[in-house]
């Protein structure tokens, strides 16, 4: 709760919009290469998402990469992203390849496809 007798000071207001960002809503889109199908990988993400409060989807590919899409907080998608290309996850991770837009909003929850 914020003091209104209080003036801002410019540290506080640099750390509300950080804050503010941080909660701001976005869609990350991850392409993952590496030896991540047959080992869990999809599961472990979806456990990983939902533990983030985060919604969308892991797919595997007929390539051996697996497509993450996730919406929620930026600053939860961001972590989501750092676990990805942690040594964490199941199998092994070669590379990922992200990017992240606005949410469409099309998803309630985190599916395995």
């Amino acid at each position: 709760m914020s003091d209104p007798d209080r003036p801002t000071s410019p540290d506080n207001a640099a750390d509300s919009q950080a804050d503010a960002l941080a909660a701001s809503p976005v869609r990350l889109t991850a392409w993952v290469h590496g030896h991540v199908q047959g080992v869990g990988f999809r599961w472990s993400t979806r456990t990983k998402a939902l533990e983030l409060g985060l919604v969308g989807f892991a797919s595997n590919y007929p390539d051996g990469r697996v497509l993450v899409v996730a919406e929620g907080r930026e600053d939860a998608t961001d972590a989501l992203l750092s676990w990805l290309r942690s040594t964490d996850t199941p199998g092994r991770v070669d590379t990922v390849v992200d990017s992240v837009t606005g949410p469409r909003g099309e998803y309630t929850d985190f599916q395995t496809r």
